[in-house]
C-alpha cells in the first residue's frame, strides 16, 4: 500500500470512461453488468410488491374486496414466481456479488465476461417469458407449480415454467464464474484465510447453484412435457406420481433457500465489521459454519413432505437434518454479535438493516425448527403460520441484507452519498413494517387460517386488517428509498474513496472504481478488515 499511487480526480470511472448505449449493451466490465442486474432486480421486487399489495387489499374484508377468486390464485402465483425467481435468488448474488467480489479478491475482472455478459441476457430473456406468461392469462398453481394441479391447469402455466427454467442458465453460469474467479484471480498476498467472507459466502452460494438448479431444470421441463405431450410422469392415472415431483422440486428449492440466505449473510459479516470497528469474531467458524449449511441443506428437503405420506422414520430423519442448519446459523449470529460487542459501534443506515436482520433471521430460525417437528408441523401445515415463517426467514433476511448492501456499497458503485436522515427514517418504517405484516399471519396459522385461501371467518378480520396496515407501512418505505436514491445520483454529496473508513478490501479501489478496478495490481499483506492499523486502505 502506497499513498502516491492514489488515484487521480481526473482519471474516468467505469461510469463515465464510455457512455454510449452500445458501450453498455456489450460491456464485459463486470460492475457494469453488476449494475444492470441491479435494475433488473429492483424492478422484479416492484412488481412482486404491487402484487403483494393486491394481495393484503383483497384480505382487508372476510368477502371478497377487489378480486374474483380465480384473480386472487393468479395474483398471488406471479406474487410468489416474481419475488423467488427473479428477485430473491439472483439479487445478492448477481448485483452486488458482480460488482464487488472482483474487487474483494484484486481482480481486474472475472474469469469469464463474455459469460458474465450472457447471464444478463439469459436472465433477462427468462423474465421477458415469465413476464409473457403473466400477460397472457397467468397461472394459477403457486409458485411451486404442485402436480397435479400444474399439469392441467387452463392458465399459462408452460411459458412461466420455460422463463424459470431459462433464468436457471443464468443462475449457474454465474456460479461457475464465482467460483472460478476466486480460485483463479485472487490477487498476490490473499491465501485462503484471507479471503472476505463475503466471497466465501458468494462461493458457498455458487456450489449450490452449480449443483443443484440442473434439478429444478429437469422437473421444470418435465412438468412442461406433461402439459404439452401427456408424458404421465406425475400423473397417477398413466402410472406417474406427484409425490415424485415434490422430492425433485425440493431437493433443488430447499437448497435454494440458501442460495438467498447465504449471500445475505456474507453481506451482514462485512457490514457488522465495517460498522463495529473490529476484525470479525470468528473468521474460520464463520466460513465453515458457510459450507456446513449448505451440505446440510442437500439432505433436509423432505420437511416440506411430512403430510405427503413418506414414512414416520423418514419424516423423523429429515426433521433432524433441518434442525442442525440451525446449529450454523447460531454460529454466525454469535460472531456477529461478539464482533459487535465492545466495538466502536457506528450506527449508520446500514447497520440498523443488520440489525433487523438479526432480530428477523432469529425469529423465524426459533419458528423453523418448530416446523421441522413432525407433529407441530401436521397442524401448521400450509396454514398462514408457514407463509409468516416463510417470509420472516428469507424474505425478510433477504431484504434486510438487499437494503444492507444496498446503502453500504451505494458510494462506491456511483460515488455520492445519500441523506442519512432519510434513509434511517425509511429503514426504521421498513423494519417495524415487516414485523407487523407478518407477526399476526403467525396468531392467523395458528388460528387454522389456510394459506392461498382468498376468504376466511370474520374473526381473523382484525389480524389481517393489521398484515396489511404493515404492508402499507412497508410500501411507504420503500417508496422513500427510491426517491432519496434517485435523488442522490444527481444531487447527492460526492463520496470519498472510503467513506465508511471500512478496511474492508474492496476499498482499496476508487468510489467508483475506474474501468480495470485498479491503477496497478494490489497486494493484500494483512487480514481483511484488520482494525489494528493506524489506517483506512490507500487507493491504488
Amino acid at each position: 500500500m502506497n499513498p502516491s499511487t492514489a488515484g487521480s480526480l481526473a482519471e474516468p470511472d467505469y461510469l463515465n470512461h464510455e457512455t454510449t448505449v452500445r458501450s453498455w449493451l456489450l460491456t464485459r466490465d463486470h460492475k457494469r453488468i453488476g449494475v444492470m442486474f441491479l435494475v433488473l432486480v429492483l424492478f422484479a421486487l416492484l412488481l412482486g410488491g404491487v402484487f403483494a399489495m393486491l394481495l393484503r387489499i383483497e384480505l382487508l374484508t372476510p368477502g371478497p374486496t377487489i378480486m374474483g377468486p380465480m384473480t386472487y390464485n393468479r395474483v398471488f402465483t406471479l406474487h410468489g414466481v416474481t419475488m423467488v425467481w427473479l428477485f430473491m435468488i439472483p439479487a445478492i448474488p448477481s448485483a452486488f456479488g458482480n460488482f464487488v467480489l472482483p474487487l474483494m479478491l484484486g481482480a481486474k475482472e472475472v474469469a469469464f465476461p463474455r459469460l458474465n455478459l450472457a447471464s444478463v441476457y439469459i436472465y433477462a430473456a427468462g423474465a421477458a417469458l415469465t413476464l409473457f406468461g403473466m400477460v397472457w392469462s397467468g397461472a394459477d398453481t403457486g409458485w411451486t407449480f404442485y402436480t397435479p394441479y400444474s399439469t392441467t391447469s387452463p392458465t399459462a402455466v408452460t411459458p412461466i415454467l420455460l422463463g424459470v427454467f431459462i433464468i436457471g442458465f443464468s443462475t449457474i453460469i454465474t456460479g461457475l464464474n464465482f467460483i472460478t474467479t476466486t480460485h483463479t484471480l485472487r490477487a498476490p498476498g490473499m491465501h485462503w484465510s484471507r479471503i472476505p467472507l463475503f466471497v466465501w459466502a458468494i462461493y458457498g452460494t455458487s456450489v449450490i447453484q452449480v449443483v443443484a438448479t440442473p434439478v429444478l431444470a429437469m422437473v421444470l421441463v418435465l412438468v412442461a412435457l406433461e402439459r404439452v405431450a401427456g408424458v404421465g410422469i406425475f400423473d397417477p392415472s398413466r402410472g406417474g406420481d406427484p409425490v415424485l415431483f415434490q422430492h425433485m422440486f425440493w431437493f433443488y428449492s430447499h437448497p435454494a433457500v440458501y442460495i438467498m440466505v447465504l449471500p445475505a449473510m456474507g453481506v451482514i459479516t462485512e457490514v457488522v465489521c465495517a460498522f463495529s470497528r473490529k476484525n470479525i469474531f470468528g473468521y474460520r467458524m464463520i466460513a465453515a459454519s458457510t459450507f456446513g449449511i449448505a451440505f446440510v441443506g442437500f439432505f433436509s428437503w423432505g420437511h416440506h413432505m411430512f403430510v405427503s405420506g413418506q414414512s414416520t422414520f423418514g419424516s423423523g430423519i429429515f426433521g433432524v437434518l433441518s434442525m442442525l442448519v440451525a446449529i450454523f446459523t447460531a454460529i454466525k449470529i454469535f460472531n456477529w454479535v461478539a464482533t459487535m460487542y465492545g466495538g466502536a459501534i457506528d450506527l449508520k443506515v446500514p447497520l440498523l438493516y443488520v440489525l433487523g436482520f438479526i432480530f428477523l433471521l432469529t425469529f423465524g430460525g426459533m419458528t423453523g425448527v418448530a416446523v421441522a417437528t413432525t407433529s407441530l408441523d401436521v397442524h401448521w401445515h400450509d396454514t398462514y403460520f408457514i407463509v409468516a415463517h416463510f417470509h420472516y426467514i428469507m424474505v425478510g433476511s433477504v431484504l434486510m441484507a438487499f437494503l444492507a448492501a444496498l446503502h453500504y456499497w451505494w458510494p462506491k458503485m456511483f460515488g455520492r452519498l445519500y441523506p442519512e436522515r432519510w434513509a434511517s427514517v425509511a429503514a426504521c418504517t421498513i423494519i417495524f413494517g415487516f414485523i407487523v405484516t407478518f407477526l399476526p399471519q403467525f396468531l392467523l396459522g395458528n388460528m387454522g387460517m389456510p394459506r392461498r385461501y382468498y376468504q376466511y371467518p370474520s374473526e381473523m378480520q382484525w389480524l389481517n386488517v393489521l398484515s396489511t396496515a404493515g404492508a402499507s407501512l412497508l410500501a411507504f418505505g420503500f417508496g422513500l428509498i427510491g426517491i432519496y436514491l434517485l435523488w442522490s445520483l444527481r444531487y447527492g454529496k460526492e463520496s470519498p474513496a472510503n467513506p465508511w473508513g471500512s478496511r474492508g478490501y474492496e476499498w482499496f479501489s476508487a468510489s467508483p472504481p475506474g474501468p480495470h478496478n485498479f491503477r496497478e495490481p494490489p497486494r493484500f499483506e494483512r487480514e481483511v478488515h484488520d482494525y489494528t492499523v493506524s489506517e483506512a486502505p490507500h487507493v491504488f
